[in-house]
């Protein structure tokens, strides 16, 4: 392809917003029109499909492409934004998290493949009313809103690891999901945290494949 028309691979480094890498492919390639088909939060890292000149036409169907990502969810904990960046509301107790085991993650995991109802992060950029949901939250207006469902596809789910409770440690689980378009991995990390009854959220999350593509394709990113 040539300059007017690019579709690159990149691995967003943690701390980068997607539009960070976005203005850094600008820069790059000395072209304005730069996008890219699926927004990865400040924190998580992998694979951000860009799309430079006439490519970005086809944004609309990478969009649609299924997703694969490994993230860690830690237990224990409830934050407001369902990620590590987010502020504590509630704790487990200890006694109750040390009985947090990989037979009963592995069971509950269950229950979120195939079709699932979600419901969207107070921290999101989905709209309502015009507004960004996450400009609420920050607004501490959170209360005022009927966060929005959306049904998704999970196909599959696989426990990598499993740690349980230590000294100075929360327990925490490695997962590899593969899933639709528009899933919420933070909403996962929450609701199976809810369901194992010891609240949970993401630690880590990195995105691995979109459609056929994978991050091992991908370049670096150097963040500023």
């Amino acid at each position: 392809m040539n300059n007017n028309s690019q579709i690159i691979l990149a691995d967003k480094p943690c701390g980068m917003t997607s539009h960070d890498v976005v203005d850094y492919y600008r820069k790059k390639l000395g072209i304005k029109k730069v996008g890219h088909a699926g927004t990865l939060d400040p924190l998580a890292t992998g694979l951000l499909i860009i799309l430079a000149g006439n490519a970005a036409k086809q944004q609309s169907n990478f969009m649609k492409l299924d997703k694969e990502y490994e993230a860690t969810v830690t237990f224990g904990q409830e934050r407001d934004s369902y990620d590590s960046q987010g502020e504590i509301i509630a704790e487990c107790p200890i006694d109750k998290l040390g009985q947090l085991s990989e037979e009963k993650v592995k069971k509950e995991l269950v229950g979120f493949t195939g079709l699932i109802k979600q419901t969207v992060p107070a921290y999101s950029a989905v709209k309502f009313k015009g507004k960004k949901l996450y400009e609420y939250a920050r607004a501490g207006q959170s209360d005022e809103l009927v966060l929005p469902t959306r049904k998704v596809t999970i196909t599959r789910i696989d426990l990598l690891e499993f740690c349980p409770l230590i000294e100075g440690s929360l327990p925490w689980a490695k997962l590899r999901i593969a899933c639709s378009s528009g899933t919420y991995i933070r909403s996962l990390a929450h609701d199976l945290g809810n369901k194992l009854d010891v609240y949970g959220y993401i630690s880590q999350l990195r995105r691995t494949k979109i459609g056929g593509y994978s991050v091992d394709q991908s370049e670096e990113v150097k963040a500023a």
